[in-house]
């Protein structure tokens, strides 16, 4: 259920459009208890979800391929391509500009899944903040796997927590044909109607994933592939703090708490302060690691 720090505090529900009603809804009718400082941060991640699946389904409409570190490939133009595969921004390129230019020449780009979800993430972000204030926060972009920047600040929580619409999830493949390592799993941002979007497999359900992976095991394996227990979203406070003064929050408390009754839970925003009994937290570099238990 959500709640509000303030009780006087009302939800405007006129103020949703029908895919932030429907992530309000999912929220709404769980055990867990959402708790938001006011109506508007709240408002912030409903739109800042559905971005992050906007920004999915621009990519899978680009024709940017999928390709592993050895054979990735970027416009240099903007990037310039390191020996390990990753791409770093020229320092005479505006980020704004770099990003959007992956959803319009696609056909110049290839990287894995891993890339494509930070890249996916960046232009949520810039969608959400606007040009200027992302152009401030993210001048030394390198986009390679799950390297990104620390303003992006991620969450990455481990074991009984729901998902939502703009989530990012991990499908693994444990026993992956050694001839082919780049499927030993699939990156995806958690999408509308139980779908989920990877690069290289387009838009799939769980269940179509699963076997596509089942398909590129070892020969005679019977281990399936599986959806992991975790899911990973941005700190949406820090965002919405990043948009309302284009500048990073270096201390603010948390203002966003997630507590189910059972079993014990507590999710929050970094810096994470009191964490309840029966989790462990671990933090690396912007991401911060949550095991509930």
């Amino acid at each position: 259920m959500i709640k509000f720090t303030d009780p006087n505090e009302k939800v405007n529900w006129d103020s949703l459009t029908e895919r932030e009603r429907a992530i309000f809804d999912q929220k709404e009718h769980l055990a867990t208890k959402f708790t938001y400082p006011s109506w508007k941060s709240l408002q912030f991640e409903l739109r800042a979800r559905v971005a992050i699946m906007d920004a999915a389904m621009a990519l899978n409409n680009s024709a940017a391929g999928f390709a592993t570190f050895k054979q990735s490939q970027c416009n240099d133009e903007y990037w310039i391509r390191k020996e390990n595969g990753g791409f770093l921004l020229k320092k005479d390129v505006l980020p704004s500009k770099a990003v959007r230019d992956i959803f319009i020449n696609g056909n110049q780009y290839g990287f894995e899944c891993a890339t494509a979800i930070i890249i996916i993430l960046y232009k949520a972000a810039l969608e959400i903040l606007g040009d200027e204030v992302f152009d401030k926060m993210f001048k030394e972009l390198f986009l390679y796997s799950w390297n990104f920047d620390s303003d992006l600040k991620l969450i990455t929580v481990n074991g009984k927590q729901e998902a939502f619409s703009g989530d990012v999830m991990y499908f693994k493949n444990p026993d992956v044909d050694p001839k082919m390592p780049e499927w030993q799993g699939e990156n995806v941002v958690k999408m509308e109607q139980s779908m989920f979007f990877g690069h290289g497999i387009s838009v799939l359900s769980k269940e179509q994933i699963i076997e596509r992976l089942n398909r590129l095991r070892k020969p005679g394996s019977t281990v399936s592939a599986y959806l992991v227990d975790q899911v990973t979203y941005p700190d949406f406070s820090y965002w919405e703090k990043m948009a309302d003064t284009g500048q990073q929050d270096t201390g603010a408390p948390p203002s966003v708490t997630a507590t189910a009754p059972f079993p014990p839970l507590l999710v929050q925003p970094v810096p994470l302060l009191s964490p309840a009994a029966g989790t462990v937290i671990g933090r690396i570099g912007g991401r911060t690691m949550v095991y509930a238990r």
